[in-house]
Formats: structure tokens, sequence, C-alpha cells
């Protein structure tokens, strides 16, 4: 039983395979946090624990209680005005005016399994035999208010799943606050890892010890954003990839999000993580609930590796539809960067032929097939096809694709709209905009108020007509701007604070009756690339463009950084043609691929432009990756430490199959450097009593000794070469596989 609690202690312990997690309710009827980190035995009390000493200046429960000091005290989901000045969970603001909460403790539930959330993107357990719930719940001492705290055990996974709702049955009141989960530890002797950048360089990985006061990582711009990542870990400063104790931290959100730890005047540090507090207020009436988005927490100490490694499973068995989640993902080919918007139907057949001569399995038409799309001043929102370029329709040029046995697949950008367009010819009002003040274009394109009903209806039902006509394989689903001039005419002046999360409900609506309608359709989140790389996007949509910077170098460092709280499936990354047109790099063909291969891998450029030595290579590597698809997208994925990691100028990824038969690994070296050292490369994950060929190597090797002992990693550029090969952004490939 993972769920083991203690009537007369009012205590919970949750314990998943390798972890513990305990609560208790307090002498306030709050529930204080008593423990969370490796498993250890249940217990009717930990007093010790939750010792309490009486300090100076310090608020007290009461006159009585004067040791009971809530500044002090570790607890679950805090709110204010009761002593407690540190951030809090969840605030409400009552009828009179005030925002002092005192919820009391009303009893509990546990059932097997985990049910859906409605209207939320949420983690799983259908057939309930993999999870076990707890709801504890609370009601308000004045207000006929409850509060539930939600936690779902997954017990393989060494995952916890948190959430808060609320319900109301008296006079209505405004959530002004309302976080998803929240973490109190007992001191602060940890690094905060961080997945921050911008648009073409996303997640890159910070490293930051914590220091007092607050650190947050934030988006207000009611997408997840490009900037930071809902993704954060907090690890102990010795641990790396392959020890020490790690706490990871996602939440299963796409809009305005907040990650806040804060260390107080006692060295003790709290998390938070929920929907972003600023322009965020919910007014409940009678008869009304909000259940807020749920967060992901995770424990290991056995390093980075580790924690990575168990939330990819609970993404995978838990998160992402099952419709996808173990399945291959095709080899595709994307059109965007070889024409642009600049392209007829015998333009785009060239490369489709040239792509089926190479193995690719799919065709991705982009942006510019539809309305008068030339450019990107017009036509978003007219999701029909443009006749100029498609004489027989989108769905002619369909089927053309498909009886060469090729998928097909199609860019929308579904929220938005153009003022050049027919939509907004005939619906002005339903573009985001507020009365009287200028409107800030974006990429000369404005935003659908995905909290109008009426939107949502009209977008399902063009994109149904579309999908339905092209027998649609494929669906990249993109949103290139962030929201300005937020306002909604749905709701009265009071209540505009809500339109930030009804927006993301409306999305998540039009995902949903999208995937219920066609499950047969492989859906890929993008938002300019990385804008939008979410738990809640990957619900619907199991893998996202994971950028918009092609460049095999950056694509190294946002890809490292992706992994930590992601796993390679859930990534898109394509080969494209060099200049790379975002940073202008030239990089081989060869490493491009071997950058790529660690994903849902594909090409982005015109095959027809290459040389027929470079179509070879591209169809040698179609083979490859086919050989090892499976491994690549679905195996174990690990990050190689080396001693040169130190200088951010190599990194080392390998993926390992399930019985440890066989492993793929890739050395990246950024620049050459003059007269180096010997290299050797060490592996991990293998079966150090397995007996493995490298490369098809006539040696044969223990799994102990590539992984202790290490591998010989030749010279880049040999000192006799010549004539001296291009040897900056070297990727150094090592297939494995266990021999008898």
């Amino acid at each position: 039983m993972p769920v083991f609690t203690n009537e007369e202690t009012k205590l919970f312990h949750l314990q998943t395979k390798n972890t513990s997690y305990i609560f208790q309710i307090l002498a306030n009827e709050a529930a204080g946090q008593v423990y969370y980190g490796a498993k250890v035995p249940v217990k009717p009390s930990y007093s010790n624990l939750m010792t309490m000493e009486e300090h100076d200046c310090t608020n007290t429960l009461s006159e009585e209680n004067t040791s009971f000091q809530l500044e002090l005290i570790k607890q679950e989901y805090a709110t204010q005005g009761k002593g407690d000045f540190r951030e809090a969970a969840y605030v409400i603001q009552y009828p009179d005016g005030s925002r002092t909460s005192e919820f009391e403790y009303q009893g509990y539930q546990v059932e097997e399994g985990k049910k859906r959330l409605p209207g939320l993107p949420s983690s799983f357990d259908d057939e309930g035999t993999d999870a076990t719930s707890l709801t504890v719940t609370f009601k308000d001492r004045l207000y006929d208010l409850t509060m539930n705290l939600h936690y779902t055990v997954f017990n393989d996974d060494d995952v916890i799943v948190r959430s808060a709702s609320f319900e109301n049955k008296g006079d209505t009141v405004m959530i002004d606050r309302a976080l998803s989960a929240q973490l109190d530890l007992p001191d602060d002797n940890y690094d905060l890892l961080q997945f921050s950048g911008t648009w073409a360089r996303e997640r890159h990985l910070y490293r930051n010890h914590l220091r007092p006061g607050t650190q947050s990582v934030a988006s207000r711009r009611i997408n997840s954003s490009h900037h930071e990542n809902p993704a954060i870990i907090l690890a102990r400063p010795n641990t790396d990839n392959n020890q020490g104790e790690a706490f990871g931290f996602n939440l299963v959100y796409s809009g305005s999000f907040l990650d806040t730890v804060e260390v107080d005047q006692f060295n003790t540090t709290r998390v938070v993580t929920g929907i972003h507090p600023d322009d965020f207020s919910w007014q409940l009436e009678a008869g009304q609930s909000f259940q807020t988005p749920e967060a992901v927490l995770s424990y290991t100490n056995a390093g980075m590796n580790a924690l990575s490694q168990q939330m990819g499973r609970f993404y995978r068995d838990h998160l992402i539809n099952p419709h996808f989640a173990k399945e291959d993902r095709p080899i595709l080919i994307n059109n965007w960067e070889a024409t642009f918007m600049d392209f007829t139907e015998e333009k785009l057949m060239k490369i489709v032929t040239k792509a089926k001569e190479t193995g690719i399995e799919m065709f991705v038409l982009d942006d510019g097939w539809f309305g008068h799309r030339d450019n990107d001043l017009t036509s978003l929102g007219d999701w029909f096809v443009d006749q100029k370029k498609f004489l027989n329709g989108v769905g002619g040029f369909a089927s053309r694709v498909h009886k060469l046995g090729m998928k097909f697949g199609l860019w929308f950008e579904p929220e938005m709209i153009s003022i050049d367009s027919k939509l907004y010819e005939d619906h002005p009002d339903w573009m985001i905009q507020t009365k009287g003040r200028l409107a800030t274009p974006a990429r000369h394109q404005f935003v659908l108020d995905m909290a109008r009903q009426e939107v949502v209806d009209d977008i399902f039902n063009k994109m149904s007509a579309v999908i339905k006509d092209t027998k649609l394989d494929y669906i990249k689903w993109d949103m290139n701007r962030t929201i300005t001039e937020a306002f909604t005419a749905t709701l009265p002046a009071n209540r505009q604070q809500e339109f930030a999360h009804r927006y993301i409900l409306g999305v998540y609506q039009l995902y949903e009756r999208l995937t219920q309608a066609f499950p047969s359709v492989l859906f890929e989140s993008c938002a300019s690339g990385g804008g939008r790389f979410d738990l809640g996007m990957m619900y619907y949509a199991p893998q996202a463009w994971c950028s918009d910077d092609t460049d095999a170098v950056e694509r190294v460092y946002i890809q490292d950084g992706t992994s930590y709280g992601y796993i390679p499936s859930m990534w898109g990354a394509h080969v494209s043609a060099v200049p790379n047109d975002q940073v202008g790099r030239v990089t081989s063909l060869d490493t491009r691929a071997k950058v790529a291969y660690f994903g849902a891998f594909g090409y982005e450029l015109d095959l027809n432009e290459l040389s027929e030595e470079e179509q070879e290579t591209v169809k040698e590597q179609v083979a490859f990756y086919k050989q090892h698809r499976h491994l690549f997208q679905h195996g174990t994925f690990y990050r190689i430490d080396s001693p040169d990691t130190a200088t951010d100028n190599v990194y080392g990824w390998q993926v390992v199959n399930d019985d440890q038969s066989e492993a793929i690994a890739v050395r990246f070296q950024i620049l050459n450097e003059p007269n180096p050292g010997y290299i050797r490369f060490y592996f991990t994950g293998l079966d150090p009593e397995k007996t493995y060929q490298v490369n098809d190597d006539e040696e044969t090797y223990s799994g102990a000794e590539l992984m202790n002992a290490g591998y010989f990693v030749a010279r880049i550029m040999p000192r006799s070469a010549s004539p001296k090969p291009l040897a900056d952004f070297n990727a150094t490939m090592f297939v494995v596989k266990a021999v008898d």
C-alpha cells in the first residue's frame, strides 16, 4: 500500500519504490510537511522531526501554545496572514475584503488509480494498477468553502503528483493565488538548476547555489515561454549526473507560471510552483469549483540521470497520449527552410519524390498553403487552401504524397489572426485587444480570444474539414507570438484577471476535441520552436519542435538542457542546410545528423540541392536511424560526464535499451584543441557482466571495463592527416552491442 495513514496521529506517509513523503495535521488543523527523501520505515509519528522551540519576536498560535510558530514550521500548503511571511501557496479574498484564511482538517479519501482532470491535461492511471491517489479535505472555519489537497503516488517511477482544488457552497469569494504544490525543506544546501534562454537558444542549463531570499523562474507571457521552462531541479552541490541527491519539479501547464525557491532567515527552503499569481484571480461563486494544474515531484539520491529517467518513464507511461507514447515516430522532411512560402505544388513534389528515394517516411507542408499567404502579413485564420498553389486543393496534393507511400503532415497556427484575412473581416471582435488601446503586433499577427467558445468552435470546424480532406497523419501546431493587450469581452471588468487562464483552457479544449475526434493524427507542438515546451502541451502533442534554431552546435546546448526535464521522444530534431539559417554556421552533414538522431528525427532542407554524394549520405543516415530508431527515441537516455565537460566544449549522450544489449553514444566536441592529450570516453548504463563490441571492433570489452576504464578515442585531426580535415564541430559515435 503506497499510502499509509494513522488516524490517531493524523499522519500521512506516501511511499514509492525508493522514496517517502510524509506530512501531518498540525495543532492549527492545517497540514505540516514532515519529510521528503529516501525511503524510511512507516511509524505512527515522527515527533523528533516535528520538534518545536519557541523563538523571540515571532507570532504564536495562541497565548497558551507559544511554541507553535508558523514562521518556523514546515507546511504543506501555506497561506498568508497568520504569521508565516514566506511565499504563500494560496490566497483567498473573502466578501468583507479580508485575505486571511483558516482551513481546518476534515478527513481524507484514498482510491486506487488516477483519474484525469476535466478540462486540464493531467497524469493518469486508467487501469488503476500503477498509482494510488489521496485527497485530504479542509474547510474554512468561517465560510462554506472547502479546500482539497490531491496527491497521487506513482510507485515504480518514484513520482508524486500534487494539485489543489477549491469548492464553494457559500458566499462568493475571489481566489487571488492558487499554486499547485509547495515543498518545505529543512536546510538550504542546494543548487538551483534552471533552464533559461530566449528564442533560438532555449533551455540552456544554469546552476547556482541557493542564497537567502527568493529565486524565481517564471513566465508572465501566457505561455511557458522560450525564456524560462517550468522544469527546475534542486540538487546538492556535489550532485552530478551519476550520484547525489536531487529533487525534480515540473508543471503540467502551458500558461504563465511561477517556480519560486525561498531561503528564509532560518536557512530552510520553500519551493512553490503553479499558475503565476500576477494577472490571475478567479471568482468562485456558490456551487462552483476551481482546480489547479498538476505539479510533478520526484526525488533521487542517485544523481540527475536517474532523476531525468524516472520522470521520463512517468511521462511516457502516465502523461503522454498512450496512442503515441511508445510508438516510433516517423522520419519526416519539412519544407520550411527549403522553400519558406515561395512554392508551387510541383516544386514541392520534387522534394517529396527525392525524399521518398532516400527512405524518408513523411512530408510536412509548412506555412504558406492557405488563404493568399505569400508572406507573413496575411491570411492567418483563413484555413482554406490557396488555389493558386494547389489547383486540386491541398487534399489533392496530400493524395499524391500518400500514393507514394508517404505520410502527410500540415502546418497550422490555430490561435492566430491576420488583419488581412477573411476571418478578421467577418469577426474583428474575435481578436484579443483592449478597447481604445493601440494593438501591439508581433510577426505582423495578432491572437484570437480562445476564451470565447465560438472561437474554439470555429477553429475546430475548419481544422476538422482540412484533416478529413487530406486524410492527415500529422499536424505541426505553431504559436508564433505572445499575448499583449490581454482582455476578453466575455468577462466583466472585475474578472478580467481570469482571462489568461481561460485562454489556456480554451487551447486545451481545442486540443482535446481534435485529439478525440482524430486519434490517429500525431500532433507536434510548436511556438516559434520552443516557446511552449511544457508538459501541458505534451499531454496532447507527444512531441514538440525543440527550437527554431537547427544549428547542430546550438542544438547540442539546447537538447542537453532539455534532457534534464524531458526525454528524446518528446523533442523534434532536424538536419537543415548550411550555412545555417539562424547562425550562419557550417557544420558537417555527419555532425548535423548525429545531433538530430537524439529525438524525433527529420530533415528541413531541399534534398535536390545536395550533391549526389550528400544524397547518398542522407540515404545512409535514414537507414541507420530506422535500424536504431526505437533505441534513440525510447531507450534510456544518459548525459555522459567526462573530464572535458567543465569546459563546455565536450558533451556526451548515450541511449541504452532495456536489456542492456545495445547502446549508442556520441561524443560532441565543439572546437578542436591543439596538441590534445589522450581521450577516453566513459560509457554508462551497461551491464558490467556482459561482453560488448564497439563499432564492430574485433576486440571485446566487459561492461565494467567500458564504464570504469573507458574507451580510447582517436584524435579528431591526426598529425599526419593530409589534407587537414574540418575538425571543429565534431561528433564521434559509438555503437555498442553485446556479444556472446
